[in-house]
């Protein structure tokens, strides 16, 4: 089993070749989504990038901080990620953000699979690639990234997460994740919940009616 009832009910995953068959046999049944392109929204990809825990044995993903410094987005928690160059696939471009950011350096024999295109309010249509990465060592692009952490997958399944939370600037609710490094917001947060969802508790739920918060919206 890959989802185990640990003491005290808490959920944990082994990081072993069980999770990776289930996790790729659940993206290949999800009903995906993909969005039209009507041209007004650039092509992006994130990696949702499972890796070994720093406790040994145990399934996490990777989260990063971007650095203050860049012109977008800076200061904010992120998968790695970035804009589609022409002529690839959306697969290629998490693999190349992946190794330019991180330093990870992984195939597409590692793709697993894909969730749902999220539209983002700063113009983007980003499309999550989940992908293996087993034995990694990280090297974080100073120019990019601030921090990154290995970010155990329990830790999605807190209690009273996500949190759902009405805004005025929108009909639409926001999206959060309570982690232990920080509450992250959507886009990120949108993500990795659907990731929670399909991946990992095999359920077909759908992320892209939630909103973001307004400091995204640039």
């Amino acid at each position: 089993m890959d989802v185990q009832e640990a003491a005290r009910g808490v959920i944990s995953f082994s990081f072993n070749k069980a999770l990776r068959q289930s996790v790729t046999e659940r993206l290949a049944r999800f009903d995906l989504r993909r969005h039209v392109d009507t041209g007004h929204l650039k092509r992006a990809a994130v990696a949702v990038v499972l890796v070994e825990a720093e406790v040994p044995g145990e399934a996490a993903f990777l989260l990063t901080k971007r650095t203050p410094r860049l012109r977008a987005h800076g200061g904010q928690w992120a998968l790695p990620g970035g804009r589609v160059d022409p002529g690839e696939t959306i697969e290629q471009t998490a693999l190349r953000e992946l190794h330019e950011e991180l330093g990870v350096l992984c195939s597409t024999d590692d793709v697993l699979g894909t969730l749902d295109d999220y539209p983002t309010r700063s113009g983007y249509l980003m499309a999550p690639v989940v992908v293996w990465a087993p034995g990694v060592t990280l090297a974080p692009n100073p120019a990019e990234v601030a921090a990154a952490y290995r970010i155990a997958c329990r830790e999605l399944f807190r209690e009273g997460s996500p949190e759902i939370v009405a805004i005025e600037e929108s009909d639409r609710p926001i999206i959060r994740l309570p982690l232990s490094v920080s509450t992250v917001n959507a886009p990120t947060a949108a993500v990795l919940y659907q990731f929670r969802e399909v991946a990992l508790a095999g359920r077909n739920t759908r992320v892209d009616h939630f909103e973001q918060p307004v400091f995204a919206w640039r």
